[in-house]
């Protein structure tokens, strides 16, 4: 069952699993005499924490706590919408989500959520929601899935779901290497998508046995990541060059390497570029000759052709690629509610626990699981881009361990 629930000004028009609101008018009576007996009391108002969903003692709560409102309601809704999708296609009868809009107080719809008696919260999408929420939600010993890729959010109450760009890097890195390239430079944007960029490509480069020979930092801007791609060209001497923005901007950067060469010891291969996440279905990578040839790791689309399809029949619109964390959380509860007792609290160490879940979770991106400082592991594939198409040439592994 799927619910949706406001805190502030939500605006439902747009909301395709909205609840019923029911108008009730009042009068007033004026009574034609005073009375001369006792008066009875007014009945005690309810207490304002009390939940107006119906006690239910056969499924989970769950509680979906994402924007429904405001600038990120399309994103915010696309989730709510395909975690209504995953409860219709499994036809699960165990499970009650509800939604709660994070929009103008992610804390108050954290102790909505609570108060409803939901045992686990799915979201929040933004991290800077995260600290209001996880706070009302440690108090409760409720534990806290998130959908977004804030690394530094992950503890022992919260989980992080959203794609991290460290994989990414890690996996194009290991690829790489297994094709010969031992040197590597990087174009990485201030901030902290580029200090996480960065500190993953060191990691991974230095785990092979590679070496990274520039880093070269720029603002997010065309002028500023053309110039910095001129600078770190001008010093030569690497193999391959990670680009960590969008596709439009790595475009950019890109032109400055097209038919560029690493002069040494008198051979002059190309220099392969390397992507990230963010370049998974962006249209100006796959639409520009000066990325062709270029690596980069994502969540596999084996599965998301038909997420799609089915999303678009039922909702009318496309969805937003990010919309499968919405999905794929719901896949998670009810995988994990096969051994979770309706009105107890959620076995969140068992998402920690490789033994528990071996292969670890399966959805439309793709196989997943936690590791034990709360941050999702997913299996990546590596894509080639080629003029107007890309080329899967490592594939995703069908479960880890393989």
């Amino acid at each position: 069952m799927f619910d949706v629930k406001g805190t502030g000004n939500l605006n439902r028009r747009n909301l395709l699993a909205a609840a019923a609101m029911a108008l009730v008018a009042g009068c007033a009576v004026v009574p034609k005499a005073p009375q001369s007996g006792p008066v009875a009391p007014p009945p005690p108002p309810p207490p304002t924490n009390q939940s107006d969903i119906p006690v239910d003692t056969e499924r989970h709560r769950v509680a979906l706590l994402v924007p429904i409102s405001g600038t990120n309601s399309g994103v915010g809704q696309a989730i709510a919408n395909a975690a209504n999708m995953a409860l219709l296609d499994t036809g699960a009868k165990n499970l009650r989500v509800t939604t709660y809009d994070t929009t103008n107080n992610p804390a108050e719809a954290a102790r909505k959520a609570i108060a409803d008696g939901n045992m686990l919260i799915l979201g929040p999408l933004l991290s800077d929601d995260i600290p209001a929420v996880s706070a009302i939600a440690k108090a409760a010993k409720i534990p806290v899935i998130s959908f977004s890729n804030d690394e530094q959010a992950a503890n022992r109450d919260v989980f992080i779901m959203g794609n991290l760009p460290g994989q990414s890097v890690t996996r194009t890195v290991q690829y790489a290497r297994s094709q010969g390239i031992t040197t590597f430079a990087a174009l990485v944007p201030r901030g902290d998508y580029g200090d996480r960029t960065s500190a993953a490509l060191l990691a991974a480069v230095r785990a092979s046995n590679g070496a990274v020979v520039a880093l070269e930092p720029y603002e997010r801007s065309a002028a500023s990541i053309a110039s910095a791609a001129q600078r770190v060209k001008a010093k030569g001497g690497f193999d391959a060059l990670l680009i960590a923005d969008s596709g439009s901007l790595s475009v950019r950067a890109a032109t400055a390497f097209k038919g560029a060469a690493k002069v040494t010891g008198g051979t002059t291969p190309t220099v392969r570029l390397l992507g990230t996440e963010l370049w998974s279905g962006e249209r100006d990578v796959n639409a520009t000759a000066a990325l062709s040839g270029a690596w980069y790791s994502t969540v596999s689309d084996q599965r998301f052709g038909q997420f799609s399809k089915s999303y678009r029949a039922r909702f009318g619109t496309q969805p937003f690629r990010i919309s499968t964390l919405g999905y794929d959380a719901v896949l998670l509860t009810l995988r994990v509610a096969r051994d979770w007792k309706p009105g107890a609290r959620f076995p969140a160490e068992t998402l920690r626990d490789t033994k528990a879940f071996p292969g670890g979770f399966l959805g439309v991106d793709g196989a997943f699981r936690f590791t034990r400082g709360g941050l999702i592991e997913r299996a990546l594939e590596v894509r080639e881009v080629q003029t107007g198409t890309v080329k899967v040439v490592s594939p995703a592994p069908i479960k880890f361990g393989e």
